[in-house]
């Protein structure tokens, strides 16, 4: 759902931008709150993982492809405010190296695609884990969700935005019914996607999960005739893998799907690709101002190969996105305020 330059007019494109500036400046200072030691390192590692699966582009429709939008996953793994900057970085590395994305267009992207879809996302996630019973399917449940409702609601965002300053003549009601149609479709792998992430973090960390903290009850004892807090108990096995191994094994998984499997990835053009060019509103459509990046379309400049080329675009976009990723939540965490206090996590009770 990457908007390009000449979609949305200078005005409207300008005030997006103020948007995302000002709701980037706010997701620095909550993301103080969210982000500790052991977390930090992985929202780097979350920014790489987004940017990696969205070079998966699987099929959704005849002639129509999909790909992660990352909101939801990034929120519920680090928490919504740090998961605003996770795609935001995915976002401008995107945009400056990989011509995905216009430059003018940035601030539309990231109101439409880290914005809305972490806020909404987190919103029906804290909503459902209240009411549901507790336990880590609450989380995977909650997770498949809260991403689902994420990309129609990205849809209908980008819907209004072109309402205010689309460039073409089109009838939004034919872009909001093509638009959601496609993107509810989108929303289902979008949903999977997120929520076996989600799983599969939980069952290896699951202290580690922003979305899954305070979900367990602690046991009461009582002493000396009062209640006190049991010990928290042992954590299984499983969740004591190493921060450092997870780490690596996210980074490794990162690699492979970039450099590797996103070569099978769907050719056909994503859901905004597709409804643009039906409906008519690409008609004025600019060059990107890095379409002669070395790197742009996902590609290596004079490498021939198309494997090798878009495999080693891959690998340097994730090695570049962790490390920018990573770079800015460190010195997010080094700037914590004193008064700044990380909500305890705990672990998550097996259901």
């Amino acid at each position: 759902m990457h908007v390009p330059d000449g979609f949305i007019n200078a005005p409207v494109s300008a005030a997006a931008g103020v948007v995302a500036a000002g709701a980037i400046a706010v997701s620095l200072r909550g993301a103080r709150r969210e982000l500790d030691e052991r977390t930090a390192p992985l929202a780097g590692l979350v920014a790489a993982f987004i940017f990696a699966v969205q070079m998966l582009n699987f099929p959704v429709a005849a002639g129509t492809s999909g790909h992660l939008l990352g909101g939801a996953l990034a929120a519920i793994l680090v928490g919504p405010f740090t998961g605003v900057l996770c795609v935001s970085v995915v976002l401008l590395m995107q945009g400056i190296l990989f011509a995905d994305g216009g430059l003018t267009a940035l601030g539309v992207n990231i109101t439409d695609m880290a914005i809305v879809t972490t806020v909404v996302s987190y919103a029906v996630f804290r909503v459902l884990v209240k009411v549901l019973p507790r336990g880590r399917r609450t989380v995977t449940v909650a997770s498949f969700a809260a991403a689902l409702v994420s990309v129609p609601a990205a849809a209908v965002a980008f819907t209004l935005i072109y309402a205010l300053g689309g460039t073409t003549d089109v009838s939004i009601g034919k872009v909001a019914t093509a638009m959601i149609g496609v993107h509810v479709l989108i929303g289902l792998g979008e949903a999977a996607i997120t929520a076996l992430t989600v799983g599969a973090v939980i069952a290896v960390r699951p202290d580690l999960v922003h979305g899954a903290r305070g979900l367990q009850q602690r046991l009461k004892l009582r002493v000396n005739g009062e209640l006190v807090d049991a010990p928290a108990p042992t954590a299984p096995v499983a969740a004591r893998t190493s921060r450092r191994a997870l780490w690596i094994g996210g980074l490794v998984t990162s690699v492979v799907l970039a450099g590797f499997v996103s070569y099978y990835a769907s050719s056909s053009p994503d859901g905004l690709e597709k409804v643009a060019a039906d409906q008519g509103i690409d008609q004025k459509t600019k060059e990107h101002a890095a379409a002669d990046s070395p790197l742009a379309d996902y590609s290596v400049k004079d490498v021939a190969d198309a494997r090798l080329s878009g495999g080693l675009a891959g690998v340097i976009g994730v090695g570049v996105t962790v490390v920018a990723g990573s770079g800015v939540f460190w010195v997010v965490r080094r700037r914590r305020a004193p008064g700044d206090v990380t909500p305890s996590s705990t672990t998550v009770e097996n259901v």
